[in-house]
């Protein structure tokens, strides 16, 4: 994925899930981005809004650290 990330948007609170997201589930123009990706980790507020999508968990918690968010791993 190559796509521009300006930041995580503000949030009432600042707790965030980290969860594994299968490529396949995604939309057509999502998938086209992600090249051999089995498995994306979305980053998303309590209420279900998806704020990113990224490659692996790791870099999924230290997005959500570095933006002074508490990430927190969903199953």
């Amino acid at each position: 994925m190559q796509t521009k990330f300006n930041g995580l948007p503000k949030s009432d609170t600042n707790i965030v899930y980290v969860r594994p997201v299968l490529v396949e589930s995604l939309p057509d123009e999502v998938r086209e981005q992600l090249g051999d990706l089995i498995t994306v980790y979305s980053v998303h507020q309590p209420n279900g809004m998806t704020l990113a999508l990224v490659a692996d968990r790791k870099l999924a918690f230290s997005l959500a650290l570095e933006h002074d968010m508490a990430p927190v791993s969903v199953h």
